[in-house]
């Protein structure tokens, strides 16, 4: 292979790479049916002379034919009149128009189908541009519905790294942090309030065995010693007031030390 064939072969693949990435399917479907409305006006004007060729030809057939059978009448009028010389003078004038009808005939037919032909084409290119109009539209919408899914399918891919989806994820975490602190808040404030709650219960208890140990401490009456335990009741009746005994204090001692310590140990 020569160095210019080989050339030519890479300037041509690389001319056919730049033309097939520069072809957008709209526009060359658009050329394409206007290019083929071009080939129907210049088919359309074909016919057309062609059939004015045809008429000629027929106009010139009958005159020729019309002239041909004159020039036959005449011939026999010459020789029924004893003229056989006008007579055959006429019959080469018939045979002249004659062969000019023949000819003129076997053009005329030629003409007949050659119009038929450039009609039957004609009415097929009118069936193909009507046809390509409709795919042409067909493979637009399909040319434009492939182009959108292209994009969205590109626009679908770069949204998995693209910045916004991280910030989408990095919100979600913040999001279900500040939820778990939320709720970590309410547990806690919850446990407060209930300790505070137990705390102003036992207060309260403390304040009641405080005032407890005032009157069971209390130096006595009688109501007060009655509720010593392991006491005896007081009687109903009244008695005379006399001085406690030593033994007698020494076992209210006792016992008031045994009810502190009980006491203590609530």
């Amino acid at each position: 292979m020569g160095l210019f064939d080989r050339i030519s072969r890479v300037v041509r693949s690389n001319v056919n790479d730049m033309v097939s990435k520069a072809e957008d399917p709209e526009k060359i479907l658009e050329q394409a049916v206007i290019d083929m409305q071009e080939d129907l006006v210049q088919l359309r004007q074909a016919v057309a002379s062609a059939i004015a060729s045809q008429k000629r030809s027929e106009q010139q057939y009958n005159q020729a034919q019309t002239q041909s059978n004159n020039w036959q009448q005449k011939a026999q009028l010459a020789l029924q009149k004893g003229d056989e010389n006008l007579a055959r003078e006429a019959l080469l004038r018939k045979k002249t128009h004659a062969d000019t009808a023949t000819t003129l005939r076997t053009q005329l037919d030629q003409q007949v189908t050659q119009v038929d032909t450039l009609k039957r084409s004609l009415i097929a290119l009118e069936g193909k541009i009507s046809e390509a109009k409709t795919k042409k539209d067909m493979l637009r919408a399909r040319a434009s519905a492939a182009k959108a899914q292209e994009q969205l399918q590109n626009t679908v891919g770069n949204l998995g790294t693209s910045s916004a989806m991280a910030a989408f994820e990095r919100m979600e975490e913040k999001v279900l942090t500040l939820e778990a602190r939320s709720q970590a808040a309410a547990e806690l404030a919850g446990a407060d309030l209930e300790s505070q709650f137990a705390r102003l219960e036992s207060g309260d208890v403390d304040l009641e065995l405080e005032a407890m140990k005032a009157q069971m401490l209390a130096p006595g009456t009688p109501q007060n010693q009655a509720q010593l335990p392991g006491t005896a009741p007081a009687e109903t009746t009244p008695q005379p007031k006399t001085a406690a005994s030593p033994q007698d204090q020494q076992v209210v001692d006792a016992e008031l030390e045994d009810l502190k310590k009980q006491l203590d140990q609530l």
